[in-house]
C-alpha cells in the first residue's frame, strides 16, 4: 500500500477509537510483503510467502492503558474490538506508567532504507539459495541448511495529538547452518536494508569453515578460560544486556543497571555500545518510534562508562528522564547495536591467548538472577580449544556461566572488523566484532 492510503487506514481506525470513547489512542498500521527461503539438506526446500496488514493500539480511558494487536480482514471488523477493550478498560487499574502522549515532532526522513533490488529478488528468491549453498559447498561440507527472509514494510503511525508519521524500508537476513560430518557444524548470520549478495556469500562461507574445522572434537573439562567471542554469540550477550538498559526492566526490578546511575563505570574502557537507529544499513533503522518522537544515535555505555537508559514517555515521566526515542509502548528498546571496531585481527585476538577457546555460537541464555547479572549460556556449532596462541583442536559443547558485570569488567581486546548480524538469538541487527574476554567461567554441559 501507498503512504496514503496506509495513512487513511490509521486515520479511520483513529476516528473509530475516539468516537468510542477513548481519550487518547495511537495507531500504528503495517503493511508488510514478505518472502522466506527455507534451505534444508543444500536444497531450496520451501518458499513462503506473506503479504499482511497488521494492526496495533495505544488506547486510554481514565489513565488506564490498553495495547492490542489486530490482523482484521476490513477495517469494519474493528467496531466490536474496540467496544469490547473499551469495557474493561473501565475495569482494570490505572497505569503506574500513564503519561500523556508527546506533541507531534518533526522527524529527519532517513534514506537509503529501501532496495528495489530487494522488491526484485521478493518474488523469486530461489536464486539466493543457490549462490549460498555454492559458497558453502566450494568449503567441503556436507551439508547446509538456512534461510533467507526479505521483506518490505511500510508503517503509519497516528496519534489524537495530531501526530502522523509514516516509513517505507526493506529488510534482507539470513541465518546458514552448516554442516560436516561426522561432527562438524558452523553458523552465521547477516542482515542489511539492502540486497546484498556479498554479504549472504560471506555468511555461508564462514558458516563453512567453521563446520570444516570443528570436526572430530574431543572433550574439555570445564573450568576458567580467556575466551575469543565470535559476533554470533557475542551478539546474544550484547543483546541481553541492552535488554536490561531498558528503563521498564530497570523499573521492574529486572536489571542488573538498578544498582547503577549513568556515570558509573561498568565496563572495560576498551568497550563502546551503541543504539544506532539512524545506521540506514541495518535493518532496526527508522527516524521515528511507537511514539512518533525522533530518533537518534546514543550510547549506552561508551568506554566503559554507563551512560543511557533507554526510555518512552511513561518510562521517562516514571524515572524523571527524558523519552530517548526507544518507544516500545510497553518496554522501551533499541533499534540497531553497535560495538565499534578495535584494533587487532582475529588472528591477533587469539594469539593473546595462552589457555581459552574460541566460540562460534549459541543459544539459550538464560540469567539466573538479573540484578547480579548471573547468566549462562550453551555453546552451539564450532568451538576451539586455544594453546599459547594457537588453535589446538576443535572441542565439544560447553556452557558459559558467568557475570555480565565481570564479563564487561574482563574485556581485553576488541577485533577491527565487524559483522552485521541478525537471528532469533540476536533480535537487534548488531553490528559487532570478536571480542576477547578473560576468566571467564564455565561449565559441564549436561543437556
Amino acid at each position: 500500500m501507498k503512504r496514503e492510503e496506509l495513512l487513511g487506514i490509521a486515520r479511520k481506525i483513529l476516528d473509530k477509537a475516539v468516537k468510542k470513547g477513548y481519550e487518547e489512542v495511537m495507531v500504528l498500521v503495517r503493511d508488510t510483503r514478505e518472502s522466506m527461503l527455507k534451505i534444508a539438506n543444500s536444497e531450496p526446500s520451501v518458499a513462503q510467502y506473506w503479504d499482511m496488514l497488521s494492526i496495533e493500539l495505544y488506547l486510554v480511558k481514565n489513565k488506564r492503558i490498553i495495547v492490542a494487536g489486530l490482523e482484521p480482514s476490513s477495517i469494519d471488523e474493528l467496531d466490536k474490538p474496540l467496544k469490547e477493550l473499551l469495557s474493561i478498560a473501565v475495569r482494570i487499574e490505572e497505569s503506574p506508567l500513564y503519561a500523556p502522549l508527546p506533541e507531534p515532532a518533526r522527524t529527519e526522513p532517513l534514506t537509503g532504507i529501501y532496495d528495489p533490488g530487494i522488491e526484485e529478488a521478493l518474488s523469486n528468491p530461489g536464486e539466493l539459495g543457490e549462490l549460498v549453498v555454492e559458497a558453502a559447498h566450494r568449503e567441503g561440507i556436507d551439508r547446509l541448511a538456512g534461510m533467507i527472509d526479505l521483506k518490505i514494510t511500510g508503517k503509519a503511525l497516528v496519534t489524537s495529538k495530531g501526530g502522523e508519521y509514516y516509513e517505507e524500508a526493506t529488510m534482507m537476513e539470513s541465518y546458514l547452518r552448516a554442516f560436516a560430518d561426522p561432527d562438524g557444524s558452523g553458523q552465521w548470520s547477516t542482515c542489511s536494508r539492502r540486497l546484498d549478495k556479498g554479504k549472504l556469500v560471506e555468511a555461508a562461507g564462514i558458516a563453512a569453515r567453521y563446520a570444516v574445522d570443528s570436526r572430530n572434537r574431543i572433550s574439555v573439562e570445564p573450568g576458567v578460560y580467556d575466551i575469543v567471542f565470535s559476533p554470533m554469540i557475542m551478539g546474544n550477550l550484547v543483546a541481553t544486556i541492552t535488554r536490561m538498559a531498558s528503563a521498564f526492566m530497570v523499573y521492574m526490578g529486572m536489571s542488573m543497571f538498578m544498582k547503577h546511575r549513568p556515570g558509573d563505570r561498568v565496563a572495560s574502557e576498551s568497550f563502546t555500545l551503541i543504539d544506532d537507529p539512524r545506521l540506514a544499513e541495518l535493518p532496526g533503522s527508522t527516524s521515528f518510534d511507537d511514539e512518533g518522537v525522533p530518533t537518534r544515535r546514543k550510547p549506552v555505555i561508551e568506554k566503559g562508562v554507563f551512560k543511557t537508559l533507554l526510555h518512552n514517555t511513561r518510562t521517562a515521566a516514571k524515572m524523571g528522564g527524558e523519552t530517548t526515542g526507544n518507544a516500545g509502548w510497553i518496554m522501551p528498546h533499541p533499534w540497531n547495536l553497535v560495538v565499534p571496531p578495535g584494533e587487532a585481527s582475529l588472528e591477533e585476538l587469539i594469539g593473546e591467548v595462552r589457555k581459552g577457546l574460541l566460540i562460534n555460537n549459541n543459544w539459550y541464555t538464560r540469567l539466573q538472577n538479573s540484578v547480579e547479572g548471573v547468566f549462562s549460556t550453551i555453546t552451539r556449532d564450532a568451538l576451539f580449544l586455544i594453546e599459547n596462541g594457537e588453535i589446538k583442536a576443535p572441542v565439544k559443547k560447553i556452557r558459559v556461566a558467568y557475570t555480565f558485570p565481570n564479563l564487561l569488567q574482563n574485556i581485553e581486546l576488541i577485533g577491527r572488523k565487524q559483522y552485521d548480524v541478525k537471528w532469533w538469538e540476536i533480535p537487534w541487527p548488531t553490528r559487532i566484532p570478536y571480542i576477547l574476554v578473560r576468566k571467564v567461567h564455565t561449565s559441564k554441559h549436561t543437556a
